[in-house]
């Protein structure tokens, strides 16, 4: 029996559009000779839908949505779909009034419903906000469509965090039951889960390394399946797998990208046996994975957004640098507008290294300097400023001239402006509210400084090497010989350029110590002491830690940032801006 995987990028709320996705696929998928396709979880809807789920009407169009596709999809092929239904109970019992389901289409109709058990909140995860837990440990029995009665699979299904409780892998136990461990007391041969994962760094590793647990615990082949896409602040990686009773990979769909791909499932050794499609390796290295993830963020986050085109501050440093090959490699050069606003304290190699930086990329560009508004500001604010040193009020106006200059140019053609601040910087409030924080998406807003360094040397050496396999590769100038970052961007040290000599170093750590001491106060949740055993000074320390919860009301105020960390700034940090806080 053959089994189609429908890695699939859906828009959150286009009931009608995703509906196409699934019967297109569908009708591929019976051109294969596939007997059953699964998409990811809520592909009706999309994931996250998030309060959209507050209103009934989208439910109820979700609800015909669903009849319709049943009666449009071709009868050779069974599918399951993932969307939202309604609890019916719920006015009496006083549960949720929706479920997080998977539908079984066939023959015309709903042939079976079944419900998410587990539901996260934790992360950016809220389902618990939403949904009614599903009770029931349940499965399908599939016709091999031969005069065999012995070729019926039996077929559990599970919907991603259903599969996250493995008490033995992870060492505890978040939830009450274990569905997969339920799953398999009912002898079924091989089981679904349909997903909606996020991305982060290395979570398809820690994704199969869970997924080949179970199977060898269990003797039972998985079938993963994981939206792919960008929506919002969230990236979906997609890498949906197949793994055999064995635990061994039979299947693997290309990260970042959406595919249709199927695999045979043998009824009588009850295993996955064989695949018409080509399986594909994970990324060669974090660089490559963020890279991709980035690229598909963005141009999902554009489209979806319903933009074309994109502008940004283009400075001459290396963070301007990477978004503006990020939005290239994403939108095309054609799509990418940079704006050059030196002032009094740019050095002239920061002006030479931008020029050269979107000559590299092929992107528009347009110099606009903002001496003269700046002295217009000091004219303006003298007489209220007499007496006072000059300090960081004067310093931030020239950001807040470029974030004006940006927001009009985005403003007056229509383009989306895109943030150019890292992770570093946002922690520590290194930013201006209402100048260079200004923006529509904050495009490396989770990737820390160090991380910026080592993504823009590994640009480089694809670049250099004619790698046309990297994601977004065609839409980059490749010649043999060509950074694609200029070298002076690399090595110049990192400088906001506020004053005459001024750098980043003078007011922060060096990055590689920042980094590391954010690393653990935000990803890893350390306590002080614990940071200070690391290795890293007191003083340092206590000083980062203050400079974190006090840019609290920056980041409350930044446009949102593509998640590729454990995690991020946005929706899953949930800090109060109002506090007093001592970190033990």
């Amino acid at each position: 029996m053959k089994i189609a995987i429908a890695q699939l990028n859906p828009v959150i709320g286009d009931i009608s559009g995703n509906a196409k996705l699934i019967l297109d696929a569908a009708q591929k998928a019976k051109k294969l000779d596939a007997k059953l396709m699964i998409t990811p979880e809520l592909s009706l809807i999309g994931y996250p839908p998030r309060d959209l789920l507050i209103y009934p009407s989208l439910i109820e169009a979700a609800v015909l949505e669903l009849e319709n596709l049943a009666k449009y999809l071709p009868s050779e092929i069974a599918v399951l779909v993932g969307t939202v239904t309604f609890n019916y109970q719920a006015a009496n019992t006083g549960e949720k009034s929706l479920f997080n389901s998977a539908v079984l289409l066939t023959n015309g109709e709903i042939k079976q419903v079944f419900h998410k058990q587990l539901l996260p909140t934790y992360d950016v995860f809220d389902e618990d906000r939403y949904f009614e837990p599903g009770k029931t440990r349940d499965f399908f029995t599939l016709e091999n469509y031969s005069n065999s009665s012995e070729n019926l699979a039996k077929v559990g299904v599970t919907i991603c965090e259903d599969l996250w409780n493995d008490e033995a892998f992870w060492g505890k136990r978040n939830y009450a039951y274990d569905p997969m461990k339920e799953l398999a007391a009912q002898k079924v041969d091989f089981v679904i889960n349909m997903s909606a994962s996020p991305y982060q760094t290395g979570k398809q590793k820690l994704r199969e390394a869970m997924l080949k647990h179970s199977t060898n615990c269990y003797q039972i082949p998985i079938i993963y399946v994981n939206q792919v896409g960008g929506n919002d602040d969230l990236i979906f990686d997609g890498c949906s797998v197949v793994f055999n009773g064995a635990g061994n990979v039979v299947y693997r769909a290309q990260a970042f990208e959406t595919s249709l791909a199927v695999v045979e499932f043998n009824s009588a050794k009850k295993d996955f046996i064989s695949v018409d499609f080509k399986s594909i390796n994970l990324p060669e290295s974090e660089d490559e994975e963020i890279w991709s993830a980035l690229v598909l963020g963005l141009r999902d986050y554009v489209q979806k957004c319903g933009f074309s085109k994109v502008v940004l501050g283009l400075s001459g440093g290396i963070d301007s640098a990477l978004v503006a090959a990020i939005a290239t490699a994403a939108l095309g050069k054609e799509n990418v507008f940079a704006i050059l606003m030196p002032s009094p304290y740019s050095s002239e190699h920061s002006v030479k290294d931008a020029l050269e930086l979107a000559e590299n990329l092929g992107i528009a560009k347009q110099i606009i300097s903002i001496e003269n508004l700046m002295k217009d500001y000091d004219n303006s604010l003298s007489s209220l400023f007499t007496g006072t040193n000059f300090g960081i009020a004067e310093e931030n106006i020239q950001s807040r001239i470029r974030g004006n200059l940006l927001m009009a140019i985005s403003n007056k053609f229509g383009y989306l402006l895109l943030s150019t601040g890292n992770k570093s910087e946002m922690a520590v409030g290194y930013c201006t509210l209402y100048g260079d924080m200004n923006g529509g998406l904050a495009v490396i807003s989770d990737v820390p400084k160090t991380r910026v360094y080592s993504l823009c040397q590994w640009l480089n050496e694809q670049t250099v090497n004619n790698n046309k396999k990297f994601s977004g590769s065609q839409n980059l100038l490749m010649t043999e010989k060509q950074n694609i970052i200029p070298k002076n961007i690399l090595t110049k040290a990192p400088s906001a350029e506020l004053k005459e000599g001024q750098k980043d170093e003078d007011s922060l750590p060096a990055y590689e110590v920042l980094d590391d001491i954010l690393f653990r106060l935000v990803e890893k949740c350390e306590s002080l002491d614990k940071i200070i055993a690391a290795g890293h000074d007191l003083e340092v320390v206590n000083k980062v830690v203050k400079l974190v919860m006090r840019a609290e009301f920056k980041r409350r105020q930044a446009p949102p940032g593509l998640k590729i960390s454990t995690r991020a700034f946005g929706t899953g940090w949930r800090m109060p801006i109002a506090k007093k806080l001592v970190i033990n």
